[in-house]
């Protein structure tokens, strides 16, 4: 016996969803920005209050919401929230997390790199260099791995590949715990030499060696973790 999926009707819920969504989308600001009252969004959009806490639970849980209670629903971008969370759950052994993090990176952040050098606006190339000069003055630890992870960002932001900066950013907590590992362990100055490579060539527009300096200062960056070595084919 085969089935066929019935049509559903979209709830309440989901159109409410759908709309704030839209809104929170339309509406790009350096300020903070903050929904009405959950009272006030029942009235607008003509449903109850119920509705309208379901649905804005629902996108929060996206990273497009942050509810703080006694103060509001504050727009937010933490798109990459979910997987933050979920990683822990799926690779429970830090170890493991942590070399699969150093594999995600080798296969996308070389390209990144290629794709900044190429693509990379003058606003970013600037953000980027001064990005490497905040990492090269940085004195404490919380501010090198800052910079650090900083630096990973920005890279990707000026690839223009929107999804591959949206995948950074997803792997925001699992890059800190690693950096935090790696600079336990050694010094950043082998990191500085390497961010200053990839950022001579991106800044030389050379898509090549951007990428084969970045592949070379994860590979460094592995070695730095204790990981095992594999091939550099």
């Amino acid at each position: 016996m085969t089935l066929t999926a019935l049509n559903r009707p979209t709830s309440l819920v989901e159109s409410v969803c759908e709309q704030l969504a839209a809104l929170i989308r339309s509406e790009k600001s350096a300020e903070e920005r903050w929904l009405p009252a959950e009272r006030l969004l029942a009235e607008q959009l003509g449903v109850s209050r119920t509705v309208v806490r379901e649905a804005t639970k629902r996108l929060e849980q996206q990273g497009m919401l942050e509810i703080q209670h006694g103060a509001g629903i504050k727009i937010v971008d933490k798109l990459h929230k979910p997987l933050n969370g979920a990683l822990n759950t799926l690779v429970p052994d830090e170890k493991d997390r942590i070399t699969q993090l150093v594999e995600v990176r080798l296969a996308l952040e070389p390209e990144n790199a290629r794709h900044a050098a190429l693509r990379g606006s003058a606003a970013h190339l600037k953000t980027l260099k001064a990005c490497h000069e905040r990492f090269v003055a940085a004195e404490s630890f919380e501010e090198r791995v800052q910079a650090d992870m900083d630096f990973h960002c920005f890279l990707a932001e000026a690839s223009g590949n929107r999804i591959a900066s949206l995948l950074i950013q997803s792997l925001s907590e699992l890059l800190q715990a690693s950096l935090t590992h790696g600079y336990s362990r050694v010094t950043k100055d082998q990191a500085v030499k390497d961010h200053a490579a990839v950022l001579a060539a991106v800044l030389k527009r050379d898509g090549d060696a951007a990428a084969l300096a970045m592949k070379a200062h994860l590979l460094n960056a592995r070695d730095d973790l204790g990981l095992k070595s594999t091939s550099r084919r």
